[in-house]
């Protein structure tokens, strides 16, 4: 068929386009910054349209001679998203339905049977609302999506991991549907064969948060205490989330809130219309995505998805550089391996306690930290977190450029670009800074002295460990602890 996948950065829909294209649908994205899809095995394979859901010209050259459309987009990293996640489902709907459009899948979340839903489930089954009301539609509702990257698994598997003694509110005893990422997949993937099919909720077998994360705990071989207590709000609990595990604190209060009220999927009608999909268990999911993680072999991560228009580097007045540039004895290919790797486990190569301590207060001012890491060891997709930073443009074996995501008076950028010389590569590394108003400037020169001792320590490192040295040596200290 002729489909129309939006959200195609995002968790679910970058691992739905390759399995769409292997049973051979014809396959079109609709993408803000189509350098985004830039890396992606499958990127040659789709037609790509630059827009938006809010920009109909954009929306009407996606959907023209479309069959059927995955409307995978959320809102949560906007602000205001329970207000402008309608918008774009209206607009989408006007569009769609103008050219003929003959079924919209759509990806939702399960709605408590008691109790106040939160804003984001709200906002989830408003947008189903308005997609079923003007088009023939499929509309999944599923609960904490379990595998490798997910949100809700990272944070199952962080608290876990790092606390052997947890006290926790009462309602993560509240029984909960978890689904494992290859469920969802078949059933977007089958719903293509079946036509509308309305309201359709999936899941597993409820099981409680608690027991989610003992039965985590159990697969790795830990022992953990959980102490439910009476009395802990759900804001304390999701900064609690957010200092423990990676999920930024904004994402983890959309998480908790999702799971105050029992969150348990009527399967009768998913049985019925799609009886070849039997969903996994929790335990087996779990596995499973503890299988991909070991093996580095994680598709897509939630931090891969990015709110909001990108900010893009420009080269004008008031933008301040810091640029150091060296000859190095090692062909490109090395040398862009070594600066692209960077970050996660291995950490920064030199001054390791520096960017420790800076991520620590990052954290403490609401930003993301160095708690984020990255999805691979050595492969970075634009889009993609970086601690804290944000893979703005890559480009084998030349350009690497980050965007700064910490808490900052301004805009940050690195870049490195590995230059082929005679005799080997020259690597020019660029710290950008576009300072806002005084405050940005006075934080530019006061830390500049050291930024200075960093970044030459850091150029030379890189350097070093192209060339197959120990970059460790003098200027700063071992690799980070982290």
């Amino acid at each position: 068929m002729r489909v129309l996948v939006t959200g195609a950065t995002g968790y679910v829909g970058g691992r739905l386009i390759p399995r769409l294209l292997e049973r051979g649908h014809s396959v079109r994205v609709l993408v803000r910054d189509p350098r985004r899809l830039e890396g992606r095995p499958w990127a040659g394979q789709v037609e790509v349209v630059p827009g938006s859901l809010d920009d109909s010209p954009s929306l009407q050259r996606a959907l023209e001679g479309r069959e059927a459309a995955y409307f995978l987009v959320h809102g949560l990293y906007e602000p205001q998203f329970e207000r402008k996640e309608p918008l774009w489902a209206q607009n989408f709907a006007e569009v769609a339905r103008a050219e003929g459009v003959g079924h919209v899948i759509y990806l939702g979340g399960l709605l408590p049977k008691g109790g106040h839903p939160s804003l984001h489930l709200q906002s989830r089954a408003q947008v189903g609302r308005i997609l079923r009301e003007a088009l023939p539609t499929t509309e999944f509702r599923a609960g904490p999506i379990i595998g490798s990257g997910s949100a809700s698994f990272e944070m199952t598997r962080y608290l876990t991991e790092r606390l052997p003694i947890m006290l926790v509110p009462r309602w993560v005893l509240n029984p909960v549907s978890p689904i494992a990422i290859r469920d969802i997949l078949n059933y977007l993937l089958l719903a293509l064969d079946r036509g509308p099919s309305g309201i359709v909720e999936v899941g597993m077998e409820p099981l409680s948060f608690k027991a989610m994360m003992q039965i985590y705990a159990e697969v790795r071989g830990l022992k953990r205490l959980i102490l439910p207590v009476p009395v802990l709000a759900p804001r304390l609990a999701a900064l609690w989330v957010g200092l423990v595990t990676p999920i930024p604190t904004r994402l983890a209060v959309h998480l908790v809130e999702g799971i105050l009220h029992p969150l348990v999927a009527n399967t009768a009608w998913a049985r019925r219309r799609f009886p070849e999909v039997e969903p996994l268990s929790y335990r087996r999911s779990v596995e499973l995505a503890l299988e991909r993680i070991a093996l580095k072999e994680v598709e897509t991560h939630w931090s891969g998805a990015l709110g909001g228009q990108g900010v893009y580097l420009e080269d004008r007045e008031g933008l301040i550089r810091e640029v150091r540039t060296l000859v190095v004895k090692a062909d490109p290919d090395s040398v862009f391996r070594t600066f692209s790797s960077l970050g996660g486990e291995q950490g920064w190569l030199v001054w390791g306690w520096a960017w420790a301590l800076r991520g620590l207060l990052d954290r403490l001012l609401g930003g993301p930290g160095l708690r984020r890491g990255r999805r691979h060891p050595l492969e970075l997709l634009p889009g993609e977190a970086v601690d804290f930073w944000r893979v703005e443009e890559v480009e084998p074996p030349r350009l690497l450029r980050l965007r700064a995501e910490m808490r900052l008076p301004g805009r940050a950028w690195l870049e490195w670009q590995g230059l082929p010389e005679e005799g080997g590569t020259r690597l020019v590394q660029t710290a950008y800074f576009e300072p806002k108003g005084l405050l940005g400037f006075l934080y530019w020169w006061a830390l500049y002295p050291f930024h200075r001792i960093i970044f030459s320590d850091l150029a030379e490192a890189i350097a070093s460990r192209a060339q197959g040295e120990d970059p460790r040596r003098g200027s700063g200290g071992a690799k980070a602890p982290w």
